[in-house]
């Protein structure tokens, strides 16, 4: 027994002593390091020729709307077209019940050849004073009537299945099947829109045109090249297409002090559809060596706006700036930025004044880098 305790004695120290070592070693590798400073998304800002725009509301409509309307009376025998499709100018829409316009079209076509028969059996009779000019004339008046009537008729049926008076889309049937149309007021059935290209109409406040007018007049901006415009959708991003201005009113509304412009966009895979509420970033005017940083970069608060920097350290240091108009979605900055300055675009959430950052370059159009949660950045006072 004794020797059996003796042997195992020391492998137990062994195996202590290893276990030791181990809890040190695990230890000495596990103490926490210094953080990774957090990544943030900057720009590095330079003066250059810039155009001012502003965003003006607008409403979309068709470039061209017509109502299919019901010209006769009768009841609504079939519908031929699919709802919400597109059709050409002439492709029948509707179908009236033709039998009484049938009838009448034959009772006229009938009154017609009486009224023939008579006409020519008279004009040789005429040479040999067989009948008066008097009857004979009659006779000719009597042929125009029936062949107005005629006329009239083959309108009639013709207008019992109503066509497309324009190429577009068709939005739903107004009527259905079976319902008398046509009795006592042309009934409205259906809608055609002209899509491509739409239109777009929206209003400028006309003392924003006179202060732009004073502007170019005192030499303080250039007037830019207001024939192209870009749309803004309702969720903010830019419409692919650019669009061309169209028309703008010569009178001020009296109610809002606006003036109404128009503009139209292509719209080839009928993307935009009218009522839809946008806005038109309408260029007003072109600056020289302004500076603008995006507008998510800049920060508000009571002691005015600022922007967060990034010196030569890597250090976060807030910059008071003073912004004027806007360039697209962008600030034009009048003070507090000279040109290469490093502005945090993307990732304020994660900094605050005095810390240490690593500086990326952002790149438009690339995803917001998530916040982590920390206390936001505060806007610097001015003194």
């Amino acid at each position: 027994m004794k020797n059996r305790l003796a042997q195992a004695l020391p492998i137990l120290l062994l195996s202590l002593l290893a276990a030791c070592g181990g809890d040190q070693k695990g230890a000495a590798g596990g103490a926490p390091g210094a953080a990774p400073p957090p990544e943030v998304d900057v720009i590095t800002v330079a003066a250059s020729s810039t155009t001012i725009t502003q965003d003006l509301p607008g409403r979309l409509q068709a470039v061209r709307s017509a109502q299919v309307r019901a010209r006769v009376e009768g009841v609504l025998e079939k519908r031929l077209f699919v709802e919400g499709s597109d059709i050409a100018a002439g492709t029948p829409l509707f179908q009236i019940d033709p039998r009484t316009y049938q009838a009448a079209a034959a009772a006229a076509e009938a009154d017609v050849a009486a009224a023939r028969a008579v006409f020519e059996r008279y004009r040789p009779l005429l040479d040999i004073k067989a009948v008066s000019q008097q009857e004979f004339d009659a006779a000719a008046a009597k042929l125009k009537q029936a062949e107005a009537a005629l006329a009239s008729a083959r309108l009639n049926l013709e207008n019992a299945v109503p066509p497309a008076p324009i190429s577009g889309r068709i939005g739903r049937a107004l009527v259905t099947e079976g319902a008398l149309v046509g009795k006592g007021e042309a009934t409205h059935l259906a809608t055609i829109e002209q899509l491509d290209p739409i239109r777009v109409e929206f209003t400028q406040s006309y003392s924003d045109m006179l202060r732009l007018q004073q502007a170019v007049k005192a030499g303080k901006q250039k007037r830019a090249d207001a024939a192209e415009v870009e749309l803004v959708l309702e969720d903010g991003s830019l419409y692919a297409e650019k669009g061309k201005l169209q028309f703008a009113d010569l009178a001020v509304d009296p109610n809002s002090g606006a003036v109404i412009l128009r503009a139209e966009f292509p719209n080839p895979r009928r993307e935009l559809l009218p009522g839809t509420f946008v806005r038109v970033r309408f260029p007003q005017a072109q600056l020289d060596d302004a500076i603008r940083v995006p507008q998510r970069a800049v920060l508000g608060g009571a002691a005015g706006q600022s922007v967060m920097t990034v010196d030569a350290e890597n250090k976060v240091v807030p910059r008071s700036i003073r912004t004027g108009a806007m360039a697209g979605g962008d600030f034009i900055v009048t003070d507090g930025l000279k040109g290469g300055e490093q502005v945090i675009v993307n990732g304020l959430q994660k900094v605050k004044p005095g810390a240490t950052v690593k500086p990326v370059p952002w790149t438009p159009g690339a995803p917001l880098l998530a916040a982590l949660p920390t206390a936001p950045a505060q806007p610097v006072e001015k003194k």
